[in-house]
């Protein structure tokens, strides 16, 4: 098979070297973007007269038909036409004659495969960002059932003060709202048209490039052509946001896995969402959470790929910049599927508050409210944890718990006790002495609700 750039060669591509330098085993993805781009850019050639409004009109119907062809399957990608671009021209020819060449004036591979890759991020970003919004409104929707549910806080893996279990799933709520305020963030950037840049110095025929932004739905066009060929910054601040994100679910994954331990005993999992073992009957594992944690990582290696292709690169285009496209469609993939899986997996697992309120059983994790107690009766807070703190070794030393505690037992500590409540150490005391914005009471908690349901609309 003839290369449409071969002209100058007296020597036909040695097979290995054409699988090397071949793209379309992975790049093939981008031929529905590939197609409109090609489509906003005739139109264009044909309304400036940069050749015959006939040939346009051809040309378009031509892509039409490929579209068409490769939607119903009828059309097959050759890895001697070795990208996208040059496989849907190839098919253009084969469909409508030489008048085929013509698409490709005033526009190279290098515009042109930044512009598809644009296009595709654009519309991955705005089906990303869904997905977060689905396990956010899942994980609302949980906080909402489970308000009553009081659960041990905990810093350092160990118990610190009681939360509600809702305070606690919203807390990734507003993890995934920085995500996808990131991506959206990001999308600004993306939307930048490179189409018309040429190879690296623009071209020479009177382009209309603000009429092929606004046909796709550019907000700008580029403004520098060696940076529009070169650039993948969008693609590395994209794979950055999800690297966050990932971390976020890897984190989630970790509590879900500890939770479902029958140490902790806190959640069950459906068996639809757990798998068993090959060589142990018994055993019921939380897979999805591990894969989730476990792809972490390999979207974190996917912004280092992305990264180290890029650092010594000069401009403008080089041909290391086929292997973005890669680690960019695999970090969109995997963040994707974890959002989705994590979602099936949350509507399928019990939270067992019961548990939770009994890991608090004697876990002193009320211990700070007794220092607040003696703060408010005018001692120092430092004095307040001393003491505190005695009462806590004294319970541990006698075997008592801190909830059993009523205020004679108090005053052997500090005469400052003799007016406390007899409800001072309990779980539900202390979430509800809470009640400030961001807090754990139950009204600082439902109105958090509210406000998460507002940034999720």
């Amino acid at each position: 098979m003839a290369k449409l750039w071969g002209g100058r060669f007296s020597l036909a591509t040695d097979a290995l070297v054409n699988h090397f330098n071949a793209s379309i085993a992975f790049d093939q993805r981008l031929w529905r973007h590939d197609i409109l781009g090609s489509i906003a850019h005739v139109r264009m050639l044909g309304k400036t007269g940069i050749i015959d409004q006939a040939d346009a009109c051809a040309i378009e119907e031509g892509l039409i038909a490929i579209r068409t062809d490769i939607e119903a399957g009828r059309a097959n990608f050759t890895e001697e036409a070795e990208d996208v671009h040059m496989n849907i021209e190839t098919l253009l020819t084969a469909k409508i004659g030489p008048v085929a060449g013509k698409l490709h004036t005033a526009r190279s591979r290098n515009d042109q495969v930044a512009t598809d890759i644009r296009l595709w991020l654009k519309d991955e970003i705005v089906d990303t960002v869904a997905a977060v919004r689905q396990v956010q409104r899942r994980l609302i929707d949980l906080a909402e059932s489970h308000i009553d549910v009081i659960m041990p806080g905990m810093t350092h893996l160990q118990h610190a003060q009681p939360v509600r279990l809702s305070h606690h799933l919203l807390a990734y709520v507003w993890m995934l709202q920085r995500d996808s305020d990131r991506l959206g963030d990001a999308l600004t950037r993306i939307d930048v048209l490179p189409l018309g840049s040429g190879a690296l110095a623009g071209v020479t025929y009177p382009i209309d490039r603000e009429l092929v932004a606004r046909e796709l739905g550019f907000a700008s066009i580029s403004q520098n052509s060696l940076d529009a060929v070169s650039d993948r910054d969008f693609a590395i601040e994209t794979v950055s946001a999800l690297s966050i994100l990932m971390m976020h679910l890897s984190r989630f994954s970790e509590e879900l896995i500890l939770w479902n331990n029958p140490q902790f005993g806190w959640v069950t999992m459906g068996d639809n969402v757990t798998t068993g073992s090959s060589i142990m009957p018994q055993k019921k594992n939380p897979d999805v959470c591990e894969l989730i944690r476990g792809k972490s990582g390999r979207v974190y290696g996917n912004l280092m790929t992305l990264l180290t292709i890029l650092k010594g690169l000069p401009l403008a285009y080089n041909k290391d910049l086929q292997e973005d496209k890669e680690p960019l469609f695999d970090a969109v993939d995997t963040a994707q599927m974890c959002l989705g899986v994590l979602d099936v997996l949350l509507a399928n697992t019990t939270f067992h508050g019961d548990r939770m309120r009994a890991a608090q059983t004697g876990d002193f994790s009320t211990a700070t409210d007794l220092a607040d107690f003696l703060v408010r009766q005018g001692l120092p807070f430092r004095q307040a944890h001393e003491v505190v703190g005695k009462i806590v070794q004294d319970c541990i030393q006698t075997g008592r718990r801190l909830e059993e505690l009523v205020a004679k037992d108090l005053v052997r500590f500090s005469a400052l006790f003799q007016s406390a409540p007899g409800n001072i150490a309990s779980t539900e005391a202390s979430v509800e002495a809470r009640n400030v914005p961001g807090g754990v009471a139950r009204g600082a908690v439902l109105e958090q609700i509210m406000l998460a349901k507002l940034a999720t609309k």
